[in-house]
């Protein structure tokens, strides 16, 4: 097979020397299946592959950025980016490939990669349990890599999360090549720690045919990919799909780079103080929190700062490490909403599930947090987009319902494009495992383990009794059809509200970005006993 593919190489070198010119290369002749334009190039490159394999009676179905998924009833499929780079191929950056891979249903099951930089003819392959090679020479990815002088490829085009451009400053050295099938080689070679890739917009991250061959030659090197929650990395074979992840050449590489970078990069800490003013000892409690952390610097929010008449910020703008909210649940979520930083939650409210210490515990609380004593919970957050617009990023849930009292609507909920319910209900809950403890826990859904990569859909009150919550992989998009021509409202964490017309689709996908809390020793388990059963 790799002959094969060495040779379809060869071919699609030969067709695009043809082309006449820079302009000719990068001219757009139509949209691809992707979504994306089609350029010239790219169109002659994956012809040339799809006469190959019928010239030659090859048996393989072909998934393409441009042509999509072609079904030749075969049990493999050629997993295919004809031109990997093509903005540097228009541009005359010498940094552009063929990249193909041939596997069954996703990264995971990929057995063959080949990979050639169409320019400098260099060739990346893999068979699965054989090895990664480099022009026929075995390669290895770095078995243990320093924290403070890590060379990271790193993707810093449009739509890339800004913790991304913060780890560029963070890092050594960092490159964005834009050509994905070399940057993760250059990983698996050594001559790179990592590879992150992290968009904001999740348009912007990678699809499977990106990195399908250079995920089986830097695992075959010996490196790792991870989701960056650091679970283990696969996407299925479909162009729908888009994932962020980290190449890594070990797990040195994970720790150094994910870690929260703002907390990582500084010596000592600057805190935050986020107070919910209505609450009628928010105060006192707020300055037994700056006692506690005196020494410390400390930024106020503008509130509580007008209540001590002292300086105070936005909390959009207050630039901390770790922000000490006082209040219940909603305050954290409103913090979380506005501001990047990890979550230190007094509980001055009711039961405060989100929080971490009662008022009673700030001196204990507060000199355990100075001490470094705690951990970093990352939560997953709930991305929504309408209309293309994204929306704020949910840490707890997005709900749809109808926007009159005691009037249902009709809701069509599809999972990566397949019908999973029709409904008529008051709404439609979408919920993170952490929300999974709140609103949507009310009306019915499983309280699902935080360590679990699952988004739940909870109907609210379902005039049909086999509407029932589903539980669907973080990887997966979820869209919810208004199938009346009737409007609703839509609620982010019950702090940001939108109304929606009727006949509308709204789309929910896992965000790039995380909610971080400060933890201590308590475990998930030991919050659901002391908070929801015995505290309630």
């Amino acid at each position: 097979m790799m002959d094969i593919l060495s040779e379809i190489a060869q071919r699609i070198r030969n067709a695009i020397k043809l082309i006449p010119d820079a302009e000719t290369r990068g001219k757009e002749i139509c949209i691809g299946k992707d979504g994306t334009p089609t350029t010239h190039i790219d169109k002659i490159a994956e012809n040339t592959v799809l006469s190959y394999l019928q010239e030659k009676d090859i048996l393989l179905n072909v998934l393409s950025e441009e042509i999509g998924f072609v079904d030749n009833g075969a049990s493999e499929t050629l997993v295919l980016d004809p031109i990997d780079g093509t903005t540097n191929s228009v541009m005359g950056v010498p940094l552009y490939t063929v990249s193909m891979a041939i596997g069954k249903r996703s990264l995971k099951d990929v057995h063959t990669a080949f990979i050639e930089n169409l320019v400098t003819g260099d060739r990346y392959t893999a068979e699965k349990g054989n090895g990664a090679y480099l022009n026929g020479s075995r390669i290895h990815s770095k078995k243990h890599s320093d924290p403070d002088d890590l060379m990271m490829m790193i993707y810093l085009g449009n739509g890339a999360h800004p913790d991304s451009f913060a780890l560029a400053k963070h890092v050594r050295s960092s490159r964005a090549y834009g050509c994905a099938s070399v940057e993760m080689a250059l990983v698996a070679t050594g001559a790179a720690d990592g590879f992150l890739m992290n968009a904001e917009n999740s348009r912007r991250s990678i699809r499977v045919i990106d990195i399908a061959a250079s995920y089986l030659l830097l695992k075959e090197a010996g490196g790792e990919i991870y989701n960056l929650d650091g679970t283990d990395f696969d996407m299925p074979f479909d162009l729908d799909h888009r994932s962020n992840f980290l190449a890594a050449a070990n797990r040195d590489v994970y720790d150094a780079v994910m870690l929260p970078h703002n907390i990582r990069s500084r010596h000592g800490h600057r805190y935050g103080i986020y107070t919910n003013m209505s609450l009628p000892n928010a105060t006192d409690i707020s300055k037994k929190v700056i006692k506690a952390l005196k020494g410390e610097e400390v930024i106020l929010e503008d509130e509580i700062a007008n209540a001590l008449k002292k300086k105070g910020y936005p909390i959009e703008e207050m630039d901390v490490d770790i922000m000490v909210t006082v209040g219940g649940d909603g305050t954290i979520l409103r913090a979380m909403q506005k501001n990047n930083a990890s979550i230190f939650g007094v509980n001055a409210g009711g039961v405060g599930f989100l929080a971490e210490i009662p008022a009673d515990s700030i001196e204990e609380g507060i000199s355990r947090l100075r001490e470094g004593r705690f951990r970093i919970d990352e939560r997953l957050k709930l991305q929504t987009v309408f209309n293309g617009k994204r929306m704020a990023d949910a840490v707890n849930e997005a709900v749809v319902h109808t926007d009159s009292v005691a009037k249902i609507r009709q809701f069509r909920v599809y999972v990566d494009g397949r019908l999973a319910t029709d409904i008529r209900a008051d709404g439609v809950i979408i919920a993170t495992p952490t929300g999974s403890t709140c609103y949507a826990m009310s009306v019915g859904s499983p309280i699902i383990d935080p360590r679990v990569n699952a988004l739940v859909m909870v109907p609210m009150a379902a005039f049909k009794f086999a509407a029932r919550p589903i539980v669907i992989p973080t990887s997966s998009k979820i869209t919810v059809e208004m199938a009346m021509d009737k409007g609703c409202l839509l609620v982010i964490d019950g702090q940001e509200e939108y109304p929606i017309p009727g006949n509308s689709k709204l789309e929910f996908t896992m965000s790039s970005n995380y909610g971080r809390f400060i933890r201590f020793d308590d475990d998930f388990y030991s919050r659901i006993h002391e908070k929801l059963e015995s505290g309630l």
